[in-house]
């Protein structure tokens, strides 16, 4: 995300905020609950060059959200839960489900013991790659090859590039350039086999990356016997479903599913998109997580539920809780739907 962009969400959070128009609207674009997006839940970093740091956040500020949800009166519950008001019609009181994409290490040494503590049902998606050690975190190789460059080198097509990233700024200018050059590829294969070629030139492991980041097997199913906690699935491997056959979609989502199953004895009810926005996920994957019997899906488009999401369960909108804006009056304003009601045109649904 760029400075100037980040600046311009900032400053709409602030209007919407200290205006009381986020209070206002609210009646009108609060809908009857939401679903919060989350990654890593860490200590900070104190490194400059953090091109990934909108996916994490601190502790303490987990904390706080969930004593601010609680404080206004939001019920904090479980994806069946959720499921169940949905479809039954149950809007008596707002609610909001928390989930965690990815099944980082963090999410068991970091968050399982403030949810714990403050009795929270929680869910973590999991690509079955990443505790098998198959997996590849390419957004996490790429920043860790460009922090380790001065000048970052790689074969895009048949073509040897050159990047300078000797100060921060190019680092960042170089991070921005490469991750959206990969994911305007048009598929999975030449994403990995690109990033492959960055981590070979750079020192990177990337299966060193995964076995400090995610899970094992031994530590999910750990967790998974505790009545708080909900795995989904999220795919075998961390694909951008949009850009893979109808074939290698469906097997993807399946076996995912699968997998999780083989290893925890029960099978995953739940689903997240990997990347998740609607260059990702549309039409076609919202109708195979329907017909490969998931009961929700969620993707990464914001917005909060309204009772005619009952309708399009596999095609959830979610408010992500962003790792550049952690304060506490910023998660007032999505959770008040204003934000992301007024990015959606004011539409109660995107699931086209």
């Amino acid at each position: 995300m760029s400075d100037l962009k980040k600046s311009l969400i900032r400053a709409a959070f602030e209007a919407l905020y200290f205006s009381g128009a986020h209070m206002m609207l609210s009646p009108l674009c609060r809908g009857v609950g939401a679903v919060l997006m989350l990654h890593h839940v860490r200590p900070p970093r104190f490194v400059r060059f953090q091109p990934n740091q909108m996916l994490e956040i601190v502790p303490g500020f987990l904390e706080a959200i969930i004593t601010m949800l609680r404080d206004a009166g939001v019920d904090l519950v479980s994806l069946d839960e959720m499921h169940r008001r949905l479809t039954e019609g149950d809007f008596r009181r707002r609610f909001a489900c928390i989930t965690l994409d990815d099944g980082y290490r963090d999410n068991r040494d970091w968050a399982f013991p403030i949810f714990k503590r403050q009795e929270v049902p929680f869910c973590i998606y999991v690509p079955s790659s990443f505790p098998d050690r198959l997996g590849q975190l390419w957004w996490l190789t790429l920043e860790q090859a460009i922090a380790n460059a001065r000048n970052l080198v790689f074969t895009f097509g048949d073509e040897t590039h050159r990047l300078p990233c000797g100060s921060v700024a190019e680092k960042r200018e170089a991070f921005a350039q490469v991750y959206w050059g990969l994911r305007g590829l048009p598929s999975n294969e030449q994403i990995v086999g690109v990033v492959a070629d960055i981590g070979a030139r750079h020192g990177v492991d990337s299966a060193a990356l995964c076995d400090e980041y995610c899970m094992t097997w031994s530590e999910i199913s750990d967790l998974a016997k505790d009545p708080l906690v909900t795995i989904g699935a999220h795919t075998v491997n961390h694909v951008i479903l949009a850009k893979s056959s109808d074939t290698s979609a469906k097997s993807e989502m399946r076996m995912g599913r699968a997998v999780l199953q083989a290893a925890l004895g029960r099978s995953p009810q739940h689903f997240s998109y990997p990347f998740g926005d609607a260059s990702a996920a549309g039409q076609r994957e919202f109708e195979i997580a329907q017909e490969v019997g998931y009961k929700t899906a969620v993707t990464t488009r914001p917005g909060v539920l309204f009772p005619e999401h009952a309708a399009h369960l596999t095609a959830l909108p979610r408010l992500s809780i962003n790792g550049e804006f952690q304060q506490q009056r910023y998660v007032q304003v999505l959770m008040s739907g204003t934000g992301t009601g007024i990015w959606n045109g004011f539409r109660r649904l995107n699931v086209a």
